[in-house]
């Protein structure tokens, strides 16, 4: 089985424009993504999907490997599907969609999504990472459970998905919806891996959320959410659990306490 990692990097971040070009570390932000994956033991190939010219440049001048995709995919998914279009798979290949804004992300995570699909004892073509959210963080607010920008994740006894949510799934009726352990609730990690034709599937279909809006909306709509899309037209997911998850850069902000991080990971 050959396993290809696919790392869809857009110039046009509505809330960081150019985020894989920051350089502040000494290295593009894509190639901290890049190097991370790579250091994964079950990952053979590593392929950043771009619709810019200039993070193909960037990618190139460290050695990386990049591919031009269309300008008009609805999400990151999409543009995956596209350049795994192009490659020589066979059905037991794995590719994997790992997002371009999390350079910290941890490789045995990785690897642990590898390993749950290759055991194919839980019947799905399609894998992702969950994990508790952190038992002594914030019970409100900002990253906590009850955080719509911080997905929540329900399986089931057979290790596979039943219900992605912003909303804070299960509901705590007993506390009257009050967060008293984070970690009760899962965190849903971005990192999604796909059999190459659950994955041509996938991007050969219309992603509800691009689409006029149903009434009632679909789920996937509803909550902006991709892989919801997926479990209604019947794809079920497999979860594989893991200890914590990496903390991704949506903004600016984000962007500075990660170089700051850096650095004094530097200094020690």
């Amino acid at each position: 089985m050959t396993t290809i990692a696919v790392v869809p990097a857009r110039f046009a971040s509505t809330r960081f424009p150019g985020k894989p070009l920051a350089k502040e570390t000494g290295k593009f932000l894509i190639q901290h993504v890049c190097e991370r994956v790579l250091e994964a033991r079950r990952v053979d190939r590593v392929i950043v999907a771009t619709d810019d010219e200039r993070i193909v440049e960037a990618v190139r001048s460290f050695g990386g490997e990049a591919c031009m995709t269309r300008a008009n995919h609805m999400s990151g998914t999409a543009r995956v599907a596209e350049v795994a279009g192009g490659l020589e798979l066979t059905p037991g290949d794995l590719v994997l969609n790992v997002q371009g804004d999390e350079p910290e992300i941890e490789p045995a995570s990785i690897d642990a999504l590898v390993a749950l699909m290759e055991r194919g004892d839980h019947g799905c073509e399609i894998g992702t990472l969950a994990a508790p959210f952190d038992r002594d963080g914030p019970t409100s607010g900002p990253g906590s459970p009850q955080d719509p920008n911080c997905v929540k994740v329900v399986v089931d006894a057979l290790g596979r998905a039943v219900y992605f949510s912003r909303s804070l799934i299960p509901y705590p009726r007993d506390t009257g919806g009050e967060v008293d352990r984070p970690d009760r609730w899962l965190l849903h990690l971005g990192i999604y891996a796909f059999r190459p034709e659950v994955l041509r599937q996938i991007g050969s279909g219309p992603p509800s959320r691009g689409l006029k809006p149903a009434r009632p909306p679909t789920l996937e709509q509803a909550e902006s959410l991709e892989q919801l899309g997926w479990l209604s037209r019947g794809m079920p997911i497999a979860v594989a659990m893991v200890d914590r998850g990496a903390v991704g850069i949506d903004t600016p902000e984000d962007y500075e306490a990660f170089v700051g991080r850096m650095h004094e990971r530097a200094a020690t």
